[in-house]
């Protein structure tokens, strides 16, 4: 699904969970975009925006944290659509539960997800497996997570992924040295989500 549909999708999942529906969960895969978050920096993009665009890489601005992210097939996109308020209303305990959800499901597949002071989202020795850009309103959250499947890598050294210069992006297929699809991946992602959450 294109990422602007996905947008259109979720702001209509936030205001049925404001008015009282239960939360929902929604994965995704997207053709190829760069999102630009709010705490973006131009220099980051390491091409003119034209350069990108004859890639067929399109830009779009979004009004998610962070700066600047990749997606693309063989990428598992989750946006949790949750009511925050009623999960603690805790910011920072929210990222953390995202990243937790993350950590378990790699932990499915032999994996050893962490954390890391320099930057939000799930790394792998130190290097970046999982991108995490969240909004919350009225404590409803929307935006979220971008696990990196089978993904190809190249295009991440187009840009500088979200701002950071010092730690590099990997894929569960390079540290598992074998393909895994996003479908054999996203059982694992969900169950993940069912303990963090206990849902």
């Amino acid at each position: 699904m294109g990422y602007s549909e996905a947008h259109e999708v979720q702001k209509q999942y936030v205001t049925e969970v404001q008015e009282g529906r239960k939360d929902a969960l929604i994965l995704v895969e997207h053709p190829f975009v760069l999102t630009l978050g709010a705490s973006f920096h131009e220099e980051n993009l390491l091409h003119p925006r034209e350069w990108y665009l004859e890639r067929q890489i399109e830009i779009e601005p979004t009004d998610r944290g962070g700066d600047v992210t990749y997606h693309a097939p063989g990428q598992l996109v989750a946006y949790p659509i949750f009511n925050v308020a009623q999960r603690g209303k805790d910011l920072h305990l929210w990222m953390r539960q995202l990243e937790e959800s993350v950590i378990r499901g790699l932990s499915k597949i032999t994996l050893e997800g962490e954390r890391l002071d320099v930057n939000s989202g799930v790394w792998i020795k130190q290097r970046k497996v999982c991108a995490i850009g969240i909004k919350l309103k009225k404590w409803v959250s929307m935006h979220g997570i971008a696990v990196n499947c089978d993904i190809n890598l190249e295009p991440f050294t187009w840009f500088v992924p979200c701002g950071i210069r010092t730690h590099g992006v990997t894929s569960i297929s390079q540290e598992l040295g074998r393909p895994i699809s996003i479908e054999e991946f996203k059982p694992h992602l969900i169950q993940g989500f069912h303990e963090v959450f206990d849902a």
